[in-house]
């Protein structure tokens, strides 16, 4: 797992922060596309138009994180460019 994500309330998250909103809508959908993949979907918000907060845990499971949130967030961080 990349050492920027955190583990907090039982959720890995991380915050994206991006030139402009565009980039940061365009990243909101890849990760919508990677999450319906994955059949595992994670909150995410944007915040000051360009800054995108990611939050993932599994509800299945007691709201915890499990495997299918750390697999999640290794194949949201191959898409993010920094």
């Amino acid at each position: 797992m990349n050492k920027d994500w955190t583990e907090e309330n039982s959720a890995l998250q991380k915050t994206f922060e991006f030139r402009d909103f565009k980039e940061a809508l365009i990243f909101v959908n890849r990760v919508g596309e990677i999450a319906e993949r994955m059949q595992h979907h994670p909150d995410i918000g944007i915040k000051d138009y360009r800054n995108v907060f990611v939050s993932t845990s599994t509800h299945d499971n007691g709201s915890t994180v499990t495997v299918k949130d750390r697999e999640l967030v290794k194949e949201i961080d191959k898409v993010f460019v920094s």
